[in-house]
């Protein structure tokens, strides 16, 4: 059973420590907010997503994305537009207006960006089949289920973690040009993601 728990949480910080458009995201709207609580429907909607793709996984749901070559390029097409839109949204951001008022990302708008940046990822969902799921392959029974909630578990923790370092980041910049700049980096970095996924589309389009 500790093995299990131990390959889980390695598995599960290899996964979701490396800079991407959804860690980003929470870090930036946990800096962005003028209240941690008004960060919480990013976190919780990145920690739902995580857990479902997790469970998918798991329980081989998640193969229908590689069995389907049609689904993949989909799930490819609709990620692309989102992430351009995300990126887009952050660019053109006022950094001290959100900090003042918070309007700029309501609840729903963080709702749908993370939810968009998780399960629009076709990136992500093959690194979580690839990855998470191959390697739960491992147990079975009661060993299946800790690896799999610990997976679970150090998901939540990183993302409310990473919103709380987002939010003390903020705190230290009372000018708000760092987080200009933040804006303007989140923004680059959800392109990157954009554009590494329209290469992709490409690439099976024409394979």
């Amino acid at each position: 059973m500790a093995a299990a728990i131990v390959h889980g949480i390695i598995l599960a910080f290899g996964l979701i420590v490396p800079l991407g458009a959804q860690n980003v995201f929470v870090f930036n709207q946990g800096a962005l907010q003028p209240r941690f609580s008004r960060a919480l429907p990013v976190v919780i909607t990145a920690g739902i997503c995580d857990t479902l793709l997790i469970v998918a996984a798991v329980s081989g749901v998640s193969l229908l994305v590689l069995t389907f070559g049609w689904l993949e390029n989909i799930i490819f097409s609709i990620g692309i537009v989102f992430l351009l839109y995300i990126g887009w949204s952050l660019w053109r951001s006022n950094a001290a207006s959100v900090q003042l008022d918070g309007e700029r990302f309501t609840p729903k708008k963080q709702i749908l960006f993370a939810a968009s940046v998780s399960l629009l990822n076709p990136h992500a969902i093959l690194d979580t089949i690839g990855v998470i799921g191959s390697n739960a392959l491992n147990y079975a029974g009661d060993m299946r289920v800790a690896f799999t909630v610990t997976t679970i578990i150090v998901s939540w923790l990183w993302f409310l973690g990473l919103a709380l370092a987002g939010k003390l980041f903020g705190k230290l910049d009372s000018s708000g040009k760092l987080m200009a700049l933040l804006n303007k980096i989140s923004a680059l970095v959800v392109w990157g993601v954009a554009i590494y996924m329209a290469m992709r589309l490409w690439g099976n389009l024409h394979s």
